[in-house]
């Protein structure tokens, strides 16, 4: 995939509602029109909950005593937290290009990161029923994405530094008792978002082709 396909962009440290409206207009960009590239849009943000489209609000251990506003918004999965020292990655991917299917998708997006924790010498894994990376029974990273029309919005919330104390607000992704960690606890080593940032965009760059190595196996085989 060459560089015009994909463009990445760090935009620093910004309002939820901000990088929620771009989202929305990048997306409807790419409907309109089908050529245009796939984007990540990799930020963090002041600190915020969100929660995604359940009538199962439990997660968020009642909604008034959050510290922190409350977006819900149109992504899978129970209430999560996004605040400083936690890289957000926003891939806006046409999965029409990718073979329209979404598990493989979210299955991507995890091993994208578990790659990339390797670099950092991180034994990161999936978990079988529950979506996100994990290293032993600590969660590192959350995910949650939409999809209209098949163009994908929101993502992955890697753990980077900083402090996670926001997360005993909430029962984290529905999960009890989950033990929440960063890259910064795992490896003992002080870091940036920005570097993690930096680094996650070469990572992403060589594993976006694989996302779309079926749909282009399956146009040969026509």
């Amino acid at each position: 995939m060459s560089d015009v396909d994909l463009r990445i962009s760090w935009l620093g440290r910004i309002e939820f509602a901000d990088a929620l409206a771009l989202q929305e207009d990048i997306v409807a960009k790419k409907r309109e029109d089908c050529a245009a590239p796939d984007e990540i849009l990799l930020l963090e943000h002041e600190p915020v909950y969100t929660i995604g489209r359940t009538p199962d609000k439990s997660s968020l251990l009642g909604e008034r005593n959050l510290p922190h506003p409350l977006f819900a918004i149109n992504r899978g999965g129970q209430a999560t937290y996004h605040g400083p020292g936690q890289l957000m990655g926003y891939p806006i991917v046409d999965l029409r290009r990718c073979g329209q299917d979404l598990h493989r998708y979210l299955r991507w997006l995890e091993q994208t990161l578990i790659e990339f924790l390797a670099r950092y010498e991180i034994s990161a894994t999936q978990r079988e029923g529950l979506t996100g990376v994990w290293v032993s029974n600590r969660k590192i990273a959350s995910i949650g994405v939409g999809v209209r029309h098949w163009i994908t919005m929101h993502g992955f919330a890697l753990n980077v530094c900083g402090d996670l104390a926001p997360f005993a607000n909430i029962v984290p992704c529905g999960i009890s008792n989950v033990s929440m960690t960063s890259i910064e606890k795992e490896t003992g080593k002080s870091l940036s978002v920005v570097d993690v940032a930096r680094a996650f965009e070469n990572v992403a760059r060589e594993k976006i082709q694989n996302l779309r190595s079926d749909r282009q196996a399956q146009a040969l085989s026509v």
